[in-house]
């Protein structure tokens, strides 16, 4: 990967990397589909959006780049959210390049229609952008050079790489905030699940506040875009059934949450992903995240 730069714009921080063009899987409801390197693809362009104070990756704003040199436009596309082994979430595709030189990307960000709670509400709801440049040349280009994994097809993770720049990568269970309740495993996915006293200001409602934070087993990279159901039983009743909503909160992160009556000792919940994550894969993560069975908890 070849780091090209980072900029602000606001509350919003970005970053701009390039690698060698890829096959990515896209992936629409439950449908995957392989989208191929093509032989005019120059580079595979990557971005990451962050909250500039807070270090918090923001999954969901939605991100498009243009792609200019010397005034003229190259090419202009929204990207797709990815999730790779070695960055975890991120934007990217496959861009031409017209040779050698220095181009100008505008980086847009669209905001977030997602739920914003604690010191997020009323954040990241507006479009910001930036510029960065650029560089491709022979000596970028070196930096991205391919190379074999000798344990392609075992169980595990390509370790996270270090960028220089915020990573989706989520608080392990134990340093979670609030009650941690336990976690269960589904197709390469660790649900753990989390109770506040009370919801985070920005929830609607009273209560209890249940919170699941999806990651990825390994690296713990979030899993944002999925919809997720919760139904919680006390001795044999149901007491809550219903939608947990895509949350951004500074303390929980990215997570799936909704205020309930009350939680006791002994109750048991039952997590059912209805729509799997929608963003696209790199190699590696091809095949996860796709059959995610539901999840039982006893808290």
């Amino acid at each position: 990967m070849s780091m090209q730069g980072t900029a602000t714009s606001g509350r919003y921080g970005f970053a701009l990397m390039f690698a060698v063009p890829h096959d990515f899987w896209t992936v629409t409801g439950d449908g995957v589909s392989l989208t191929k390197a093509a032989g005019e693809d120059s580079i595979h362009l990557m971005a990451s959006v962050w909250d500039a104070e807070t270090g918090t990756v923001l999954p969901e704003t939605g991100l498009s780049v243009a792609v200019t040199r010397d005034g003229t436009l190259v090419s202009e596309e929204v990207i797709y959210p990815m999730l790779s082994q070695p960055m975890g979430f991120h934007y990217g595709g496959n861009f031409g390049l017209a040779g050698d030189g220095t181009y100008t990307v505008t980086v847009s960000g669209g905001g977030t229609s997602i739920r914003r709670t604690g010191g997020f509400e009323g954040r990241f709801g507006d479009p910001a952008s930036a510029g960065i440049p650029l560089a491709f040349t022979e000596a970028t280009r070196e930096e991205v050079r391919t190379r074999p994994i000798d344990q392609g097809g075992d169980p595990g993770a390509l370790r996270p790489m270090e960028t220089g720049v915020p990573q989706a990568v989520l608080p392990a269970a134990e340093d979670f905030p609030g009650t941690v309740r336990g976690s269960g495993l589904t197709d390469g996915a660790r649900l753990v699940v989390t109770t506040l006293d009370s919801p985070p200001a920005g929830v609607d409602a009273d209560g209890r506040y249940l919170a699941v934070s999806a990651r990825t087993r390994y690296n713990g990279y979030v899993l944002p875009a999925m919809a997720l159901a919760a139904t919680l039983e006390r001795d044999g009743e149901t007491v809550h059934e219903g939608p947990l909503r895509r949350t951004l909160d500074p303390d929980l992160g990215y997570h799936y949450g909704a205020a309930v009556d009350g939680v006791e000792s002994g109750d048991a919940l039952e997590l059912s992903v209805t729509t799997i994550p929608q963003v696209a894969r790199h190699e590696g993560y091809e095949t996860a995240f796709r059959q995610m069975d539901d999840v039982s908890v006893t808290l």
